[in-house]
Formats: structure tokens, sequence, C-alpha cells
């Protein structure tokens, strides 16, 4: 009995016609030996050992009145390395960017100690020493006010600053109340109001507070625990101070 040919794109119509006539109980050997290699791995994808193995398999028992022709060997060859080719570099990709994460979190661990503009902060105020606030004004402004709360909501502190150039404004709170009384340490919320081009606008207040810890989420993006209680994202991190 003639050997069915399983490469050989060219002999398709009789090979199907050879399979159909043979009965599901006969396996042909090119079947057993993938059958073997299945059994053995425990998984229905080949490496290139189980490829080569398979592929001497079909090469033994081809039709030796219809062989192969050299063209259909070197196809499949070549399909077979662009898949391995490609399966390496998915491998290589997935440990360069697990590689960069940690590199990531590493540098991030730089920030500890320093501080960062994070938006609509607390203001941690310790030690008398002043706390810094920086607001963005696009446009400049005709005046500012600033005004601090306390964790109360409680208006503790206003100052009213003159026109200001378009750009980011940074203001310096020295721990004081109303009266120039020295207020207890803790946290503190920065609020800004200013007016713009002849409207009253609220701009965001970013506070220059202190990176106490980093962490990473499951999509790697970057966080930042800030002394207050908040947490930021590094990419939403505008500015940072040593």
């Amino acid at each position: 009995m003639a050997n069915l040919n399983l490469l050989s794109s060219s002999n398709a119509s009789s090979n199907s016609a050879w399979a159909s006539a043979v009965p599901n109980s006969i396996r042909t050997t090119a079947q057993d030996t993938q059958a073997k290699l299945t059994s053995a791995t425990g998984q229905s994808s080949m490496g290139q050992k189980d490829f080569l193995t398979l592929f001497t398999t079909q090469l033994k028992n081809q039709d030796p009145l219809d062989p192969v022709k050299n063209e259909a060997f070197v196809a499949q060859l070549a399909q077979f390395s662009q898949l391995e080719a490609t399966t390496n570099m998915s491998t290589s990709l997935s440990t360069f960017v697990d590689s960069k994460s940690s590199n990531q979190i590493t540098s991030t661990a730089n920030l500890i100690g320093g501080k960062v503009a994070v938006p609509d902060g607390p203001a941690q105020l310790a030690g008398g020493m002043p706390v810094k606030g920086v607001v963005n004004l696009p446009t400049g402004a005709d005046g500012v006010k600033f005004m601090v709360y306390d964790t109360k909501g409680i208006l503790v502190k206003t100052q009213i600053l003159g026109a200001q150039t378009a750009g980011d404004m940074t203001w310096s709170w020295d721990g004081t109340d109303e009266a120039n009384n020295a207020l207890p340490d803790g946290t503190y919320r920065f609020a800004a109001a200013a007016v713009s081009q002849g409207k009253v606008v609220t701009p965001s207040v970013s506070t220059m507070a202190k990176v106490i810890g980093v962490s990473q989420q499951a999509d790697k993006t970057m966080l930042l625990q800030i002394e207050g209680g908040k947490t930021v994202k590094l990419a939403d991190v505008k500015r940072i101070d040593g």
C-alpha cells in the first residue's frame, strides 16, 4: 500500500481520496508519531524538536512514486521558522517589559524623601517650616487670592497677591493664621481664586508634598504615596524638588 503524502499541496485531492478510503481504525505513521509526541509532552503544540521529528517521519513515509517537491519542504520549513521567530520575539519583548518595569520602580524609589507637586494635595505643616503651593496660570492673572483651610474646613489664612504673568506661580505659606500666630503642625489644604481676562477662575493648587513610598499597579502604573495620606500617579506629577 502506498503511504499517505502529508506534505505536498499538489497531492491534496489524492490524499483526501486515500484518507477517505482508509478505515478510521487505521492510523498513519505520521499520525502515530504526532500522537506519541503529544502524549510525551502533554501538549498539542509542537516545539522545534517535535516538528523535526514529525517532519522526518513524513519524509520517510512519502509516496516514492510521487515524492514531495523541494519547494514544499522549503515552504514548510520557512513557515515553522517564521512562527518560531515570532514566538521568540514575543518572549523577548515580555522579558524586556518586565525588566523595564523593575528598573522603573527602582528609579522611582529615588523620589522617596523628596517633594513633588501634588494637585490638590495635602499641605503638611511641620516644625514651622514654610509650605509651598504652585498654581498654573495659563493666561496670567490681574490678581490672585490664596486661602488656607484646616482639617475641619475652617479658613485660617488668606493672602491677596497682585498681577501675575502666565505660567506657574509659586506661593509659600509660613504656617501662621490671619493674626500671624503660628498654627499647630498638621495637615492643611490650599485653594486659590484668580481674576483673569475679566473672569474669576479657581485654578487647582499643587502642593509640594513629601514622598514617603512608591508602589506599582498590575498595569505597571507607578504610584507615589504622599505624606498626609494621598496617593498620586507618577504621570500626574508635573514638578519635582529635591
